[in-house]
């Protein structure tokens, strides 16, 4: 080779090296603008997170409060009077935390209503899988009382609604200024 071609060589790399470094400038550039954007995305997708847990919670907070009026109103369940109404009542043992949406009380009987804006299978299983038996745990002395299961809601499906009824879980739905309650089935757990 040479020195004219060597020469002509290290030109051509320079140049090759020059545009290399040219698009990688542009690149980085494009990185710090997409790393940028990422941010701002991230961000409204945090406020849109914070606010859809708000509207949640608002819904879920509308629907207690309604199903709460409604059975201190009128503390029947299935046939069953009660004396005392409560709502969200914490607690937690070892091993056991709940929360309880409605608590109903008498002497001898405990009624525990779980409420959602929309009701779910998942909802009514683990009503009936769980609420009776963390009550008596984080509360033992109702160990003795029978406790009555109700599913609150504004909505339903006709198919969990069948399968409340067969599981004696009480029905508590909206229906213009009152609480309908379908309790026929009731059962204690």
């Amino acid at each position: 080779m040479t020195d004219n071609e060597l020469k002509e060589l290290v030109a051509g790399l320079a140049v090759s090296q020059a545009k290399t470094d040219a698009q990688m400038a542009k690149t980085d550039a494009m990185f710090v603008e997409t790393a940028t954007q990422m941010k701002r995305t991230d961000e409204t997708l945090a406020r849109i997170g914070i606010t859809l847990g708000n509207v949640t919670n608002n819904t879920g907070s509308i629907t207690e409060e309604y199903f709460y009026n409604s059975m201190k109103a009128k503390p029947i369940l299935g046939g069953v009077a009660y004396n005392k109404v409560d709502r969200n009542i914490k607690g937690n043992v070892p091993k056991v935390e709940d929360e309880f949406d409605i608590v109903m009380y008498n002497g001898d009987s405990i009624a525990l209503i779980e409420c959602k804006s929309i009701a779910h299978e998942s909802d009514l299983r683990k009503l009936i899988e769980d609420k009776a038996k963390n009550f008596r745990e984080i509360f033992p002395s109702y160990k003795d009382y029978k406790i009555y299961l109700g599913l609150a809601s504004f909505s339903f499906y006709d198919d969990l609604e069948q399968m409340a009824k067969q599981n004696g879980v009480a029905i508590l739905k909206h229906k213009g200024d009152l609480a309908v309650i379908d309790a026929d089935n009731l059962k204690a757990y």
